[in-house]
């Protein structure tokens, strides 16, 4: 299991995703480019030292992420955004998924949409437009942890 993050704009969600990896051992990849500093202090702050115990792997662009993830992984690639049309809580999940979370302001690309192999949603009061990057993840990731029996 992975956690992907296509072009992050928001240190402190970085941060504490990559927090998230670190405490459960989930490898973390960033897909630059970043919308801040890879050192910004919000990303040290909200990752504190656990950025040290993380596995975080960084790809230069999507098409550097996408073609390492091709060859590297038997994994599906699944995708959380809101323009998703089956609930990640009726998907059944394998322990080679990489979870990919889009970028806080604009999520993917047309493109990124297009290349995964599940777009996934959040179930949402009608009127809301979208949970917290990192909350959404913590959220999938429990369950997909659940259901692969993987929780460390």
């Amino acid at each position: 299991m992975r956690i992907a993050l296509y072009e992050p704009d928001i240190p402190q969600n970085c941060g504490a995703l990559i927090r998230l990896g670190a405490c459960l051992g989930i490898s973390v990849d960033i897909i630059e480019p970043c919308g801040f500093l890879f050192s910004d202090k919000g990303l040290k702050r909200a990752g504190m030292d656990y950025v040290d115990s993380a596995d975080i792997v960084r790809h230069t662009s999507w098409a550097r992420f996408y073609e390492d993830h091709r060859q590297n992984s038997a994994g599906r690639l699944v995708l959380l955004t809101s323009k998703g049309a089956d609930p990640y809580t009726g998907f059944t999940f394998s322990p080679g998924d990489t979870i990919l979370l889009g970028r806080e302001s604009a999520g993917v690309p047309q493109a990124v949409h297009d290349a995964v192999d599940a777009r996934l949603l959040i179930p949402m009061r009608p009127g809301m437009r979208s949970i917290n990057v990192a909350q959404a993840a913590a959220m999938v990731v429990g369950e997909a942890l659940r259901q692969t029996k993987s929780f460390p």
